[in-house]
């Protein structure tokens, strides 16, 4: 007999069809069968060594998250409920142009150090791995959810060039295609950059190009943060459409979004130059996430010029009085590139995070607010945190817009992606709660989208972005990746003020067609693995 037959359940299938009752048969980590109810009607139903009524429940693909960072999480916390219980099933890491792979042991101590805002310091990690195929095989030891990985332009960077802000020499820009063709055919599905962020952003256009030629030519795509979200944001969205349509790459604009006060009611706009470029030719998808705040690391805001040489070089910058009063300057007078061009608004800076417990007090508060209690000016407060916490504060960054994130995700390529950064006392609700927020506020609250869009949103127009065959729909054959909610009730229960809080009305998720969520609680089945690019 077969595993498992889900019977009546509502089936919104990923396709974008209208709903339908069916009985779903999972067999060996499969979907063997969908037997209809029309086509049930006089005849035997399916049998399976186990039945789950699914009555008044929805049962979908599981969701993918287009842009995760879970780098580490995976590893560390086999639990990972933050994104089992939302129904995610997959999730594409290696964002924002920095991550663990490829590295040697002088990178890999730097990347650890640059981003461990994102992913804490991973001092509980066993980094065996150097190579992106030595890190794929290591998710492939059992991992709660799947992962899909990017190739890290900054990373790949730093390992050829280093941290300096120069143009590549002709050797090393051959090293960084090679270790980019290296990653792609040991299974990644694309390239991703961080074009705010140290070292990615030193890396001009022309280079950018050569690299994303490499990545088309494996069947991959190009996930970049672009250069601002700001000012200049739609000069930046032109420049990522013009340079993927020069080297053939497919594009996908990771977080999507128009920030920051001089971009309010401006999605029209971003959407416009994306449907001519489509109109073109031009092979575009998009993700967001359905909050106004953004999230991202204090170290982040500085201006590109004092990141330059790396982490430890940031100190020094940092500990030089002079130096520091310029790198003031470009933050509140200027506008920093690493602000997005926009003089930072320390009210709107919310401290999320920081790795040293004695400074937790600033958690929950804006920097202006804790400066105020210090009778200090916010700068002051700024500096000595990265200095204290040595690069390590988390951020929100209240400067988003909700016209925005409603018009960017009615769009025919967009996607979903949490962006979830998962450490830090305070991190953003969205890393715990946006798939169920899509489906609560957005689908049913708002009735921005309808159930049957935003799960295609969610499910198979990720998976084709992945080039995946046989995920994102409920379909015979396909993965028995799938995801069980109350359509009534479903939503997200993280918020501001409780961002670990999980989700209410998903009580079922299946991986490879075992459940990580039964009865809404976790499992302790670890049934994702690595998802490899599909060869040509």
């Amino acid at each position: 007999m077969e595993d498992l037959v889900i019977r009546d359940a509502d089936v919104v299938d990923g396709s974008g069809a209208p709903a339908y009752r069916a009985d779903v048969v999972v067999d060996g980590g499969r979907i063997v069968s969908v037997v209809k109810e029309a086509a049930a009607a006089g005849c035997q139903r399916p049998t399976a060594v186990r039945e789950l009524d699914a009555e008044g429940l929805v049962l979908s693909p599981g969701f993918i998250d287009m842009h995760a960072h879970s780098d580490l999480a995976l590893l560390r916390d086999p639990d990972h409920a933050a994104k089992a219980a939302q129904g995610v099933t997959l999730e594409v890491i290696g964002q924002d142009g920095l991550s663990y792979a490829p590295v040697d042991d002088r990178t890999l101590d730097e990347v650890r150090r640059a981003i461990a805002g994102w992913n804490g310091p991973g001092d509980d990690v066993d980094f065996d791995w150097r190579s992106v195929g030595e890190y794929l095989d290591r998710l492939d030891r059992g991992i709660a959810v799947n992962a899909a990985y990017l190739i890290p332009q900054g990373t790949v960077r730093a390992l050829a060039v280093g941290w300096e802000d120069r143009k590549a020499t002709p050797r090393e820009l051959d090293r960084m295609r090679r270790l980019v063709a290296e990653g792609m055919e040991q299974g990644a599905v694309g390239m991703s950059s961080g074009l705010t962020y140290t070292p990615g952003m030193y890396a001009g256009d022309a280079e950018l190009t050569e690299l994303c030629r490499v990545v088309a030519g494996y069947g991959g795509y190009y996930c970049p943060h672009h250069r601002s979200y700001g000012a200049g944001a739609l000069q930046a969205y032109a420049e990522m459409v013009a340079l993927a349509r020069e080297a053939g790459c497919p594009l996908h604009l990771a977080h999507a979004t128009m920030n920051f006060g001089v971009n309010r009611g401006r999605a029209p706009e971003l959407l416009a130059l994306l449907d001519e470029a489509l109109a073109a030719g031009a092979d575009i998808s998009l993700d967001t996430y359905p909050y106004t705040p953004g999230c991202t690391t204090l170290v982040a805001l500085l201006p590109g010029w004092a990141s330059e040489g790396g982490p430890e070089q940031v100190l020094r910058r940092l500990a030089d009085e002079a130096t520091a009063e310029r790198i003031r300057h470009d933050l509140e007078v200027t506008g920093s590139d690493g602000c997005h061009g926009v003089p930072v608004e320390w009210d709107t800076i919310e401290i999320s995070g920081v790795t040293d417990p004695a400074l937790s007090d600033h958690v929950g508060r804006s920097v202006a607010e804790s400066a105020r209690l210090r009778g200090e000016a916010p700068w002051a407060t700024a500096r000595r945190l990265l200095l204290a916490d040595r690069l390590g504060p988390t951020i929100l960054q209240h400067v988003g817009h909700e016209e925005n994130v409603r018009a960017i995700m009615r769009h025919r390529v967009h996607t979903g992606g949490s962006d979830g950064i998962l450490q830090g006392a305070k991190p953003h609700p969205r890393a715990y709660g946006t798939f169920p927020h899509y489906l609560g506020r957005y689908v049913r609250e708002l009735g921005v989208l309808s159930l049957e869009e935003c799960v295609a949103h969610l499910t198979s127009r990720p998976a084709a972005r992945l080039r995946l065959p046989d995920r994102g729909l409920v379909r015979e054959g396909y993965r028995a990746d799938l995801v069980l909610f109350d359509p009534a009730t479903v939503a997200a229960g993280a918020t501001f003020a409780e961002p670990r809080r999980l989700p209410v009305g998903i009580p079922y998720v299946l991986v490879d067609g075992r459940f990580v969520i039964e009865d809404g609680r976790r499992t302790d089945v670890l049934a994702g693995r690595a998802v490899r690019r599909a060869p040509r």
